[in-house]
């Protein structure tokens, strides 16, 4: 039975009044609920995970839908949600999330911020006890429990500067709603990197996602992967004026790492280096990571766990993606929606003589088989998914059930719950295949040979060795790390999220890149009208 860490997490209940404001009530007095160390670290440090992943719409880093991976999934080469007929539609929801064709007013936008806020409210929450009640905790309890909510914090932060650019940074308890303004994304950008450089040797040199004391945290490992991609972004999150055309060349961006002043390009290259020096490494079988019980992975850093008797959190996109008929046969429900797109059927081969490995263990496509048996559609024809028939809109098409290659990338656990949205997998969201290719991506760009991470990645799945240039680690990125909500900031990062690619056209207005942060929700605006939207949303 999976659990976090040996002690039992005490949900804490509050919800956001505002985009900044977090009233909670607790169901017991103060001096209850932070009596003694151990107390301090149930209800100051452990409860933070309750968030990291979620049970309703726009909560969690992934699990759940219309919320961070959707957006940095859905809206990009990667796959989208069609429209169905009578399926799909949802007052336009996804089609614009395709088509870029958001606005300050859209709800899942909206309440993602106050999500991703919600849980920055309360690392702020937590420190300003951890310091109240210091005199309750040894030395090395105070600076152990402030590193820890401090990563997190971090962590959290990450996500809002690269979905919204220029943010409010929000370091302490109870600060008035009128007293927050925004700061630039580059200055947000390095207070994320300090907070993590100066947290990291405090935290624990072990792994997150194994079972044991340290099962589900930030621990030293997940923090040097954060700051490897934080680097590796740095051309992107060092860019106050995203639109103007002009980036600074990450050769010309430093960090201090070790006491050294290294560029950008050298600073992932450090970072992804150590975690090869904590022993991660790739799993000899790629599925193995995405398996029912996935927790002993000596690839994966940093998970959600997932256990359907113990944990809240959920794992919707299995359920979302397959027809009705294939969830049905796998004891479970579906919802016959989420589909790889076209171009990125053809990046595996598909339909030619030379398809990736990794394709059939990513994707269902074409026959459904399920326990021997062919699946059945309701007219008596056998289920056969038709990846190259996808459209966007797909009303009036005899594919219009069927188009589309679905996500298939975890293990179905036959035994979960919740119609199949309850299972034992974990959910993955940092590993070390990233961490290689990050290697070697920053190697190129730095002017040196990445071949080796490359082609430890493709060796690993037998598939042959390719020269380390950006567009085919750019195309092996996709390959590896498909429907692991990292597309959006790659595309950014080679400057094509904004263009034209597979079925989506560029918005008229798009040439300047606008698209690449989303927009301020107005509601925020409304509350707090020192806050300025983003160029392009105006």
């Amino acid at each position: 039975m999976k659990r976090y860490f040996g002690v039992l997490l005490v949900a804490l209940t509050a919800m956001m009044t505002s985009c900044l404001d977090e009233t909670p009530r607790d169901q017991l007095y103060e001096e209850d609920i932070y009596n003694d160390a151990n107390s301090i670290y149930i209800n100051a440090v452990a409860v933070l995970y309750n968030y990291i992943g979620g049970s309703a719409n726009s909560e969690g880093l992934q699990g759940t839908c219309r919320g961070v991976y959707d957006y940095n999934t859905l809206t990009t080469d990667e796959a989208m949600n069609p429209v169905r007929g009578g399926d799909w539609y949802d007052g336009g929801l996804w089609e614009n999330m395709y088509l870029h064709r958001w606005t300050p007013d859209d709800l899942p936008l909206y309440s993602t911020w106050k999500y991703l806020y919600k849980v920055v409210v309360l690392c702020n929450k937590s420190l300003y006890f951890i310091d109240k009640y210091r005199d309750r905790l040894t030395l090395e309890q105070s600076l152990s429990y402030e590193a820890e909510v401090r990563a997190i914090r971090a962590l959290f932060y990450y996500y809002i500067m690269d979905m919204y650019g220029r943010v409010p940074l929000v370091t302490s308890y109870g600060q008035k709603q009128d007293g927050v303004v925004q700061s630039e994304r580059s200055e947000v950008f390095r207070f994320i990197v300090n907070e993590l450089q100066e947290v990291a040797e405090v935290l624990p040199d072990e792994r997150s996602n194994k079972m044991g004391k340290h099962y589900g945290r930030a621990t030293r490992p997940v923090v040097h992967f954060l700051l490897a991609k934080l680097a590796l972004n740095a051309e992107i999150y060092c860019d106050d004026k995203w639109t103007d055309g002009i980036v600074q060349n990450g050769k010309d961006i430093f960090f201090t790492v070790d006491g050294e002043q290294l560029n950008a390009w050298e600073t992932c290259v450090r970072y992804c280096d150590r975690l090869a020096e904590a022993g991660y490494r790739l799993e000899r079988e790629y599925s193995y990571n995405f398996s029912v019980h996935n927790e002993n992975s000596d690839e994966n850093i940093f998970t959600i766990p997932v256990d359907k008797n113990i944990y809240a959190a959920q794992f919707w996109y299995l359920f979302r993606s397959r027809h009705y008929n294939h969830g049905k046969a796998l004891g479970a429900s579906a919802e016959n929606g989420t589909s790889a797109n076209i171009s990125t059927v053809m990046a595996y081969g598909y339909g030619t003589d030379e398809v990736d490995a990794r394709f059939e263990k990513n994707f269902y496509a074409g026959v459904v088989v399920v326990d021997g048996k062919t699946v059945i559609l309701d007219n008596g024809k056998p289920l056969e998914y038709m990846p190259l028939e996808l459209r966007l809109n797909l009303t009036g098409s005899p594919y219009v059930k069927t188009a589309g290659a679905r996500m298939a990338k975890y293990e179905v656990d036959r035994m979960a719950h919740a119609d199949g949205k309850l299972p034992d997998n974990d959910i993955v969201l940092f590993r070390y295949a990233d961490a290689l290719l990050m290697k070697a991506e920053a190697k190129v760009r730095n002017g040196e040979d990445g071949s080796a991470e490359l082609n430890e990645v493709r060796g690993r799945v037998g598939m042959p060795h390719r020269e380390a240039t950006l567009d085919n680690i750019l195309e092996e990125r996709l390959l590896e790390l498909v429907w692991e909500g990292w597309r959006r900031q790659d595309m950014i990062r080679f400057g094509i999220y904004h263009k034209s690619y597979d079925q989506r056209t560029q918005l008229p207005d798009e040439t300047n890149g606008y698209t690449t942060v989303f927009p301020i929700p107005q509601k925020c605006i409304d509350l707090n009208h020192r806050l300025k939207q983003n160029a392009g949303y105006e």
